[in-house]
């Protein structure tokens, strides 16, 4: 029942992270993709990346992708090189090899730069990867066909060295960047977002996560118009995305909503007016962040139909179970997420860099 900004934020934490019971289903969907494609292709290499790997997934899990990278032989490159329908004819190929074993499943599509299977539940992105010369990884864009250079193992590291650094604060700080990202229809893509931070908080102390937030707007109001660089060294710009004047203009007008909303609840609460306070991070952190003295009581929580459903791990598990109703409509939320992912395809999605070669 938090009462001050600082156990707002602490529960707002605790709304965030994904559950145990969670955790172990990604863990055994993971295991059971990876082995699909290890039967039916030729895999020097697996291992999960992305979000889930940085520790900066947020709940709930029905709007996250799990990222699993599969390092294939290179016999499979030399096939595929600027023939037999380049890396779009290389995802084809990993998408019949799921689609063998997962021809149940609702949906299994070419995603640009990679093969999603849409489950039920979440979604899991399959990025087939070549060994590159020099280091790292090339992937491939089926969107350019061209190749794409990327590392996202040294991407963890970074990511791990610096929550180090900033006392384990870091990632917590990172996931509450991204639930603003949610209540703005996720405008940015999360990497690019994990990318200002680190560079944003650079040599730069988080003494609490209110005016580590307001921070990080404040600043990013000039970096998130600059070229943002791919920390593990590729050269690429992170947010190429935002690629002309009317996109900048509107992503600086983002920033500075939130700054100004994270000023005034920083304002409010220096004045004691802690219950106001509450409702300016609302207005930035949307439903994750929690009402003033917020309770949740182990009978409160119904589903769509009305039957109870119990005690829930935080309070986003309530509002997805609760929202979603019917395995149906949880199915047709799925694939509205999966539209808007299919959409936009930008490479900063996977943390990758520009294009390279063998």
């Amino acid at each position: 029942m938090p009462t001050t900004i600082l156990a707002g934020f602490e529960k707002l934490r605790q709304n965030l992270d994904v559950t145990g019971l969670q955790t172990a289903t990604v863990s055994e969907r993971q295991q059971n993709v990876r082995s699909v494609v290890e039967a039916g292709l030729t895999v020097n290499d697996s291992f999960l990346t992305g979000s889930y790997s940085r520790s900066t997934m947020i709940s709930p899990l029905s709007e996250s992708d799990i990222d699993v990278f599969i390092v294939l032989d290179v016999s499979y490159f030399h096939h595929y090189n600027n023939q037999n329908g380049g890396p779009a004819g290389l995802l084809d190929l990993v998408k019949r090899t799921l689609r063998s074993t997962y021809s149940r499943t609702p949906d299994v599509s070419r995603n640009g730069q990679a093969v999603t299977i849409l489950f039920t539940d979440f979604a899991v992105d399959i990025i087939p990867a070549f060994y590159r010369l020099g280091g790292g990884f090339l992937i491939p864009n089926s969107i350019t066909q061209t190749w794409i250079g990327t590392d996202p193992k040294r991407h963890v590291q970074i990511a791990a060295a610096a929550n180090v650094q900033h006392n384990g604060d870091l990632i917590p700080l990172v996931k509450m960047i991204k639930a603003w990202n949610r209540t703005i229809d996720r405008h940015f893509s999360s990497f690019h977002l994990e990318v200002l931070t680190l560079a944003i908080l650079n040599n730069v102390r988080i003494s609490d996560f209110p005016s580590g937030m307001r921070f990080f707007f404040d600043k990013g109001l000039e970096l998130i118009a600059q070229r943002n660089p791919d920390p593990a060294g590729y050269g690429a710009d992170i947010g190429s995305y935002i690629n002309t004047p009317g996109k900048i203009q509107v992503a600086v007008a983002k920033f500075q909503t939130a700054y100004e909303r994270a000023l005034k609840a920083e304002g409010l609460a220096a004045q004691g007016n802690i219950c106001e306070a509450f409702d300016s991070w609302h207005r930035i952190l949307g439903d994750y962040f929690p009402a003033y003295g917020q309770h949740f009581g182990a009978d409160d929580f119904q589903s769509a139909d009305g039957l109870a459903i119990g005690r829930f791990a935080h309070p986003m598990e309530y509002r997805e179970m609760s929202a979603a109703g019917t395995a149906t409509e949880q199915l047709a939320r799925l694939t509205r997420r999966f539209n808007h992912h299919a959409e936009s395809n930008d490479s900063a999605h996977y943390g990758y860099a520009a294009p390279s070669h063998v």
